[in-house]
């Protein structure tokens, strides 16, 4: 599922293909991608447009242009693929921005589990208000407060979109294990020293893996090991648990997570 450092990735690929180039061609292969609008509207709002600027906030993309902002989101298996014009189309290829004789920004989703929204200002005001600061940008402050008034677990805590945006099941995973604490003890209880290092290992995470384009399974890395059939825990090989904690899939390892 993409997660906050696959976003930046995505908003990366936009800039490099389809920066400051003018929107030629909007081909849309599946409609069921597409919210509030229809695929003509679409393509008469854009065509023409130029793109300006690209901007993450949590697992969204806003592409800006210099009329109305395309919104990205990528639910489960969505990408954004840079590709010539005479590149086979994948079969799961939706939405195809032709930006010029050489090149296309397509979006591809499998699942279709979210898709394309296209807003004015104030829309992507409103929009933005129900999500939580950027995970990668909260600060110490910011991030104590929230624990301290969170009456729910770890878990739910860092994957609230509303409260904290970004973290998906991969990273909060991921951090909870670097920080040493069980998903589902409640936020409310950590000491200051345990919302410190929290803090510090969300922040060190996150740009490790904003730097990799992904959760990377390394070696080194919960992520690395959380798919095998015996997987055992990387740092102290304990075998790692599962199970479904604040509604999701969720793996850490009870010796280096006691709680």
């Amino acid at each position: 599922m993409p997660e906050l450092p696959d976003v930046e990735a995505f908003r990366a690929t936009l800039e490099s293909c389809a920066g400051g180039r003018r929107i030629r061609r909007v081909q849309v292969y599946d409609s069921g991608v597409l919210h509030g609008i229809g695929a003509g509207r679409l393509r008469e709002r854009l065509e023409g447009r130029r793109f300006t600027q690209a901007e993450r906030h949590g697992k969204w993309l806003l592409a800006r242009t210099d009329g109305p902002t395309l919104l990205l989101h990528f639910g489960m298996t969505g990408t954004l693929v840079c590709c010539r014009p005479d590149d086979e189309r994948h079969g799961h290829d939706r939405v195809v921005f032709t930006v010029g004789p050489d090149r296309q920004l397509r979006y591809r989703d499998q699942r279709k589990l979210k898709g394309l929204w296209l807003a004015d200002e104030t829309d992507v005001e409103r929009l933005l208000a129900r999500q939580g600061p950027d995970a990668g940008e909260i600060t110490r402050d910011g991030f104590d407060a929230y624990l301290t008034g969170r009456r729910g677990g770890l878990k739910a805590a860092l994957t609230d979109q509303s409260r904290l945006a970004g973290l998906g099941n991969l990273l909060a995973d991921e951090i909870l294990w670097r920080a040493g604490l069980a998903p589902g003890r409640r936020a409310a209880t950590l000491t200051d020293a345990e919302r410190k290092r929290l803090y510090a290992d969300m922040r060190r995470t996150v740009r490790a893996a904003v730097r990799a384009g992904r959760v990377p399974p390394r070696a080194s890395w919960l992520t690395g090991h959380r798919d095998g059939a015996d997987a055992c825990c990387p740092r102290c090989g304990t075998p790692l648990r599962r199970g479904r904690i604040a509604g999701r899939g969720t793996v850490w390892c009870p010796h280096c997570q006691p709680g």
